[in-house]
């Protein structure tokens, strides 16, 4: 399991680096095959006090599953205590998912092809000048079925999920629609 802290706006102390360390380490009891466990803290700005130091913690298995959680409070170690039981409670929710799907075979339905009912609203968008790219992400696609990206989409608490699929050989997003029914974006090039 591979360990890396990265810090804004505050200081890494070896007090800081252990207390990660020793809270981290228990976690690949629970995630036998966790890969890679990576650690933001980070000190802002708010009006609030008590939302000042940020803890994120993100662990990715072998399998390409990945579980992120975030606790805001006004003393960094108190943050990290605390986004290591999220994580924990998230672990065992990830598990007993999964133990529940093999039992039942089946996640969900999906609702295939449909097209977002925003679209137009996209295109107006981009003809205007003042938009600018503020944030980019680069992300790795593992092959999985669109139950598995389902799931993965759940773990991590988003609307939708980028994902390579494995019977097509596309890269493929799928969404959670408003009737709590999911919906997979399918390319077709023309």
């Amino acid at each position: 399991m591979d360990i890396s802290i990265n810090t804004h706006n505050i200081e890494l102390t070896s007090r800081l680096r252990e207390h990660v360390e020793r809270k981290t380490a228990r976690l690949d009891r629970y995630m036998p095959n966790l890969a890679d466990v990576h650690v933001d803290l980070s000190s802002q700005n708010t009006r609030s006090a008590v939302e000042r130091q940020v803890a994120q913690i993100t662990v990715r298995d072998d399998r390409g599953t990945i579980l992120r959680a975030e606790e805001r409070s006004n003393d960094m170690f108190a943050a990290i205590d605390t986004v290591v039981d999220k994580l924990y409670r998230q672990i065992k929710r990830y598990r007993g998912k999964r133990i529940q799907n093999r039992r039942s075979g089946s996640t969900g339905e999906l609702v295939m092809g449909e097209s977002l009912p925003f679209e137009a609203e996209v295109e107006e968008l981009i003809d205007e000048e003042s938009i600018s790219i503020v944030r980019r992400k680069h992300i790795s696609l593992r092959p999985m079925s669109p139950e598995e990206a389902i799931e993965q989409m759940e773990l991590l608490g988003h609307s939708f999920f980028v994902y390579f699929d494995v019977d097509d050989e596309t890269v493929n997003v799928v969404y959670k629609r408003h009737d709590d029914t999911y919906g997979v974006l399918q390319p077709v090039f023309d």
